[in-house]
């Protein structure tokens, strides 16, 4: 039983650390908007997830019912348990050969920090439905 809730948890605070990964390639790319031949770069978010989470489809908490439901997409993590960063597709030349667009990474972002706030807060009524289970309020 009490594996069970701490999987959850687990789950989530793999999700936590990997948001703020993603925050901190992100913030870097939009300091270097104006660095000449600068690549923006970025992680799969989902695979990464999928990977720190047990690999399989079919495992642990984001378990499927059908294999076909996550794509292949390839080791998402590198050396160390780190997730694998790739580069951005460039939406809009420059003359400087710099690929970061800001609206886009402004955006992304924005959501990443919305999503952060979420899992925090899932987290946190998680552990206060715990507790009250515990005391048997």
């Amino acid at each position: 039983m009490l594996e069970q809730m701490t999987d959850r948890l687990d789950f989530h605070a793999k999700a936590l650390t990997l948001r703020s990964q993603r925050q901190q390639v992100i913030a870097s790319n939009i300091a270097n908007a104006d660095t000449p031949g600068y690549a923006a770069r970025d992680l799969d978010f989902a695979a990464a997830l999928r990977n720190a989470a047990g690999g399989a489809a079919g495992t642990g908490p984001a378990a499927t019912t059908d294999a076909r439901h996550f794509s292949s997409v390839g080791a998402a993590a590198g050396a160390g348990g780190d997730p694998k960063l790739g580069y951005v597709v460039q939406t809009q030349p420059s003359q400087d050969g710099n690929s970061v667009d800001l609206d886009r990474e402004r955006a992304a972002f924005v959501d990443n920090t919305i999503r952060y706030e979420s899992t925090l807060r899932f987290i946190n009524g998680h552990v206060k439905t715990m507790l009250s289970a515990i005391t048997g309020q």
